[in-house]
């Protein structure tokens, strides 16, 4: 039954990166970049790169080369950080904030559309569901040999 719960939900998962690129095309972002900037906005104050990866379950490596383009496109801005020489502070821009609104009106816009036609307590344990096994595979972290 797990395994089937896990095929599903990289499916969804699948299926939300699509919806989600189609959502930020128009922004010239991809659903990538804007998980990072939600990361960001949803902080309400500036993160260092370990800090978002960590907070996305991402390797640091790949939450940097997001921000570098990120910030290419203007949509971040990179600052010193007083606490840590090395590990800046990344905050969106004001173009960063817009775009990312409007994305959210967007995305809020088809949450709504899909939401219609799905049963709240079915969410609710599904919600609960993923968190219970996002929370057993944090502390039992699976190596390598047994996958």
């Amino acid at each position: 039954m797990l395994t089937t719960l896990a095929l599903t939900v990289f499916r969804a998962n699948g299926a939300l990166i699509a919806a989600g690129d189609l959502l930020t095309a128009p922004f010239g972002l991809s659903s990538a970049r804007w998980q990072v900037m939600g990361a960001v906005a949803l902080a309400g104050l500036p993160l260092t790169v370990p800090q978002i990866a960590r907070n996305m379950g991402l390797t640091r490596q790949a939450v940097q080369r997001l921000i570098d383009e990120l910030a290419r496109q203007g949509m971040i801005a990179v600052e010193d950080n007083p606490h840590h020489k090395r590990s800046r502070l990344v905050r969106l821009t004001v173009p960063g904030e817009n775009a990312y609104a409007a994305i959210i009106d967007r995305w809020n816009g088809l949450a709504s559309e899909l939401a219609t036609d799905m049963d709240a307590a079915q969410m609710e344990a599904a919600i609960g569901s993923l968190s219970q096994l996002i929370a057993e595979l944090g502390a039992n972290r699976p190596s390598a040999r047994s996958a």
